[in-house]
C-alpha cells in the first residue's frame, strides 16, 4: 500500500487526515489495496467544487460546413474545468483516449491554487525532477480528472491512457481504485523508438505503455483490427469458385470429441483419414455431403477401428488397419499401389474429373487429392479484422480474444519520432512537441474501443493527434465517429497552442496541406475532409451571468449545451447564421428549429407569447424547419404543446451544464463512483 509522500517529512503519517488514516486501516484489515497520498481527500471533492464556464465559440478558427463543425469540438481551456462545462456529454462518450503529461520535469505542471480553488483556471508552475513531492503533486491532479473521465463515459465506454514508467505504477493503482481492477482490459506496451540510446546506467527504456479500462466490463467489447494485404495474400481462386477468394484450412478442430474422431475415405486414392489428436470441426452430415461432390455415394459403416461409423465409399473395399498403427499421431490408411480395387478407381476417375473441369468442392484434398484432406475458408466468411496480438498466426481468429498484457512492436503502432515527423510534415519544424504519439497508435486503439458512430473524448489533447486519427479513419473506412479534444495550451507564457497548433493541424488534416521542404503550406496529401467547432471556455457562469449576455454569447452557449436526452446519442445542434431571421437560431439534423426569443433589439431576453409564436412559425416556414419548434425565453405566456418544446432562460441552460436554480455545485450524483 504506497504512502506517496514527500520523503523529507520524517513523520509523514501526520499529515494524513483521520479520514485518509480510517481508509488506510481498513484497507489493511480487508486486505484491500489502496492507493493513499497527503491531499487525497481534497482531490477527491474537487471535481464536485468545480463550476461550468460560458463557452464562446470562434468562428474564425472554426472550419468546415455547418453540419460538419456541429460533429466535432475543440475546446480551449482547462481540461477539469471543460469535462464539467460538456455536462451533457455526461454518459455519452465511447472512448476515452488520452495522453496527459508524464510528469518527467519537462511538461507537468502543478497549481497550488486549486486546494482552495479548485476553480482558478491556471496550470501553474512547472514541476521539477527535484521536487520530492513531484508524484503526489500529479496524483492530486490526475485524481479529479480520472473521476470527470469516468463520468462521462457510457457504460460501455472505454479509458485508454498513455503513460511512461514514470507514474505508470501510480495511475495504474489509481485508475483500478476509480474504475476497479476487474475492469482493467489490459497494459499495452508499444515500442516507441527504433533502437535503444546509451542514455542510461542500467537499462534503456524502448517502450511506453497504454492502461486501457472498461467502465463496465461486462458492456465494453473489444474490436478487430483491419486485415493487411499480407494476411490476405493467401486467398487464392484457383478454380474459379463463385465464393470467391479461399485457402485451404484444417478440418480438425484441436480439441476431441468422440462423435467426430471417425474416418473418412477419400475419393481418390481410398485412404483413410482420421482427425489425429482431434476431432472433425463439422457435423458428420455436412462431411458427408462435401464428400459426395467428388462423385461418388457415400455411407456410415462399422470398420472395427475402434471408432464411430466411418464415412466411406458405397460397396467399396477400405484398406486393412495394421494392429500396430496409432491412429491419432499416424492419421493416415492407404492401399498399397498393387493393391488398389477397382471400386476405388472407378471413384477416383469421377474424383479426377471434378477437380479438371468443376469447381473443387469445399472439401478437397491435397497433392492433387492424394493428400490430406483440407476445407475451404472464404475470405468474404473470414472476420473482418485480427485480433490485437502481439504476433498474429491464425489468419481466421476464431477465438474470442483476451487482451491482458500485450507488446506492440513498432511497426503495428509507429514511434515516438514518427509522430514528431507527422506534426513537422503537418505544421513545419519549431512547435516545440518533443513527444507526439504516432497517429497509427492512436488509430489501432480507436478501432479497436470506438464503435463507428462513436464519441472520443480527448482531454490533454496537445497536437492533436487523437482528432486527426479519428477523421483519418473516418476517411479510410467510411465511419462517422466523432470527437471532442480539450487544450488549454501554454497561456502562462502566451502561448495557447489550442489556436495556433492543435487547431491548425487539424484544420491541415481536413484540407490536405503540408509543410514543403522550402517551409511552404500546400496541399500535398488527398483531404480527409470533416470540420470542428472551435469553443473557448470563458468566465464561470450562473443565473445573473446567462441573464446579462449578448444574444451572440447565448446562442453559443444554447448550441453548446443542448442535448436531446429522447434521441439516440443526444443531438448536437447545426448553428444558423442567416440574414432575414430574428429568433431563428440553430436547427438539429431532424430539420427541428430551435429559437431565441430577444427584446430591445437583442439585449435580453423575451418573452413567448401570441406574437413572437406567430413570428417563430413564419421563420419556421420560410426555413422548411419540422416540427416540435424548440424556443427558448424567458417567459410562456402562450402555449401549443403540439409544435413547441419551451426552454425557460435561465433554468433549463443551468440544467444542460448540470446545475439548477437551487444549486449552483455539480450534479451530485458523482459522489458514488470513486
Amino acid at each position: 500500500m504506497p504512502i506517496n509522500l514527500n520523503p523529507a517529512d520524517l513523520n509523514s503519517f501526520d499529515l494524513l487526515d483521520r479520514e485518509d488514516l480510517v481508509k488506510i486501516i481498513k484497507g489493511m484489515v480487508t486486505g484491500g489495496v489502496t492507493v493513499s497520498f497527503h491531499g487525497k481527500r481534497s482531490a477527491l471533492e474537487i471535481q464536485k467544487l468545480v463550476r461550468p464556464r460560458a463557452i464562446k465559440v470562434d468562428k474564425d478558427l472554426s472550419y468546415g460546413s455547418k453540419e460538419e463543425q456541429a460533429k466535432n469540438i475543440i475546446l480551449e481551456g482547462e481540461n477539469l474545468q471543460g469535462m464539467v462545462t460538456l455536462y451533457k456529454y455526461r454518459n455519452s462518450i465511447d472512448l476515452i483516449l488520452t495522453d496527459p503529461p508524464y510528469n518527467t520535469g519537462k511538461t507537468f505542471r502543478y497549481n497550488d491554487k486549486w486546494d482552495d480553488d479548485p476553480n482558478d483556471p491556471e496550470l501553474g508552475n512547472l514541476v521539477p525532477l527535484e521536487d520530492g513531492s513531484r508524484h503526489t503533486k500529479w496524483m492530486k491532479v490526475m485524481l479529479p480528472r480520472l473521476q470527470m473521465m469516468k463520468a462521462m463515459l457510457k457504460s460501455t465506454g472505454v479509458l485508454a491512457m498513455c503513460i511512461d514508467d514514470s507514474e505508470v505504477f501510480h495511475l495504474g493503482m489509481m485508475l483500478d481504485e476509480i474504475f476497479g481492477e476487474e475492469n482493467r482490459l489490459g497494459i499495452i506496451n508499444w515500442q516507441k523508438t527504433y533502437s535503444p540510446k546509451n542514455d542510461s546506467t542500467h537499462v534503456s527504456s524502448a517502450t511506453e505503455y497504454v492502461l486501457v479500462y472498461a467502465k463496465n466490463i461486462e458492456e465494453a467489447k473489444t474490436g478487430l483490427l483491419g486485415r493487411t494485404d499480407e494476411m490476405n495474400s493467401s486467398y487464392k481462386n484457383p478454380d474459379n469458385d463463385p465464393e470467391g477468394l479461399w485457402t485451404s484450412g484444417d478440418p480438425c478442430a484441436r480439441t476431441p470429441a468422440e462423435r467426430d474422431r471417425y474416418a473418412i475415405q477419400s475419393p481418390f486414392n481410398g485412404a483413410l483419414h482420421y482427425p489425429g489428436t482431434g476431432s472433425w470441426r463439422f457435423a458428420k452430415k455436412d462431411i458427408k455431403a462435401y464428400l459426395e461432390m467428388w462423385g461418388s455415394k457415400y455411407v456410415e459403416k462399422e470398420i472395427d477401428d475402434g471408432r464411430k461409423k466411418a464415412l466411406v465409399i458405397d460397396k467399396a473395399i477400405i484398406p486393412s488397419i495394421p494392429s500396430n498403427q496409432n491412429l491419432d499421431n499416424n492419421p493416415t490408411v492407404i492401399f498399397s499401389e498393387s493393391k488398389i480395387p477397382q471400386s476405388i478407381k472407378n471413384a477416383e476417375k469421377k474424383a479426377i474429373a471434378i477437380q479438371k473441369d468443376s469447381v473443387m468442392p469445399k472439401l478437397h484434398f491435397l497433392k492433387e487429392g492424394y493428400g490430406r484432406p483440407r476445407i475451404k475458408r472464404y475470405l468474404k466468411q473470414v472476420k473482418a479484422g485480427k485480433v490485437p496480438l502481439t504476433f498474429w498466426a491464425d489468419e481466421d481468429y476464431n477465438e474470442l480474444f483476451q487482451l491482458d498484457c500485450q507488446s506492440w512492436e513498432h511497426t503495428e503502432s509507429g514511434h515516438s519520432q514518427t509522430g514528431i515527423n507527422e506534426l513537422d510534415y503537418i505544421v513545419g519544424k519549431g512547435h516545440n512537441f518533443t513527444t507526439v504519439k504516432p497517429l497509427k497508435l492512436f488509430e489501432k486503439i480507436i478501432q479497436l474501443w470506438c464503435p463507428p458512430n462513436g464519441y472520443i473524448l480527448d482531454p490533454y489533447a496537445g497536437s492533436g493527434t487523437t482528432a486527426h486519427a479519428v477523421l483519418e479513419i473516418n476517411h479510410d473506412t467510411g465511419s462517422d465517429r466523432k470527437f471532442i479534444i480539450i487544450e488549454q495550451g501554454s497561456p502562462e507564457n502566451g502561448d495557447k497552442y489550442a489556436k495556433t497548433l492543435t487547431s491548425e493541424r487539424v484544420k491541415r488534416a481536413i484540407t490536405g496541406e503540408r509543410v514543403d521542404s522550402d517551409g511552404t503550406v500546400k496541399k500535398l496529401e488527398e483531404p480527409l475532409g470533416g470540420g470542428f467547432t472551435f469553443q473557448m471556455l470563458t468566465g464561470k457562469i450562473d443565473s445573473k451571468v446567462i441573464m446579462s449576455m449578448k444574444r451572440d454569447e447565448m446562442v453559443d452557449l444554447i448550441i453548446a449545451t443542448h442535448w436531446d436526452t429522447g434521441k439516440k446519442n443526444g443531438i448536437n445542434l447545426i448553428r444558423i447564421d442567416e440574414k432575414g431571421f430574428v429568433y431563428y437560431v440553430g436547427k438539429n439534423i431532424l430539420d427541428e428549429g430551435y429559437f431565441i426569443i430577444w427584446e430591445n433589439k437583442g439585449k435580453s431576453v423575451g418573452t413567448l407569447d401570441y406574437t413572437t409564436y406567430d413570428k417563430i412559425v413564419a421563420e419556421a416556414k420560410k426555413a422548411k424547419l419540422k416540427t416540435p419548434y424548440h424556443v427558448y425565453a424567458r417567459y410562456e405566456v402562450y402555449q401549443d404543446k403540439k409544435n413547441v418544446m419551451f426552454y425557460k432562460i435561465p433554468d433549463k441552460i443551468l440544467a444542460h451544464l448540470g446545475l439548477n436554480e437551487n444549486s449552483e455545485r455539480f450534479n451530485e450524483e458523482l459522489e458514488g463512483e470513486v
